[in-house]
């Protein structure tokens, strides 16, 4: 069985093995999706966090879509998603997706 994620998934491509139980039956898993440092994305823009704001609503007004803020995450080396919004004020990174290369000097 393949696992199918859509393109926009933060594991669409994540490779996946499959293991063998003893009784025979297979089982597929996602192997270890290693996260990309911060830097090797190309900055578009800072977003300084307001109070009450929400990831996923960062998200879709950046990025065009609120179930991408795991972007916002890798983008910012945050573990917890709701890190990125508990400090009034923080400055968040907005990026181009990974391998995306930005404009120089732009």
């Amino acid at each position: 069985m393949d696992v199918i994620f859509p393109p926009t998934s933060r594991y669409a491509l994540t490779p996946t093995a499959t293991f063998v139980r003893a009784d025979g039956a297979p089982v597929t898993y996602l192997k270890r999706r290693f996260v990309p440092a911060p830097e090797s994305f190309a900055l578009l823009q800072w977003h300084r966090v307001l109070q009450n704001e929400r990831l996923d609503n960062i998200a879709a007004h950046y990025l065009g879509d609120p179930e991408q803020f795991w972007r916002l995450c890798d983008a910012n080396r945050a573990l917890r998603p709701e890190e990125l919004t508990e400090t009034i004020g923080r400055e968040l990174r907005i990026t181009l997706p990974e391998g995306i290369p930005g404009v120089p000097h732009a």
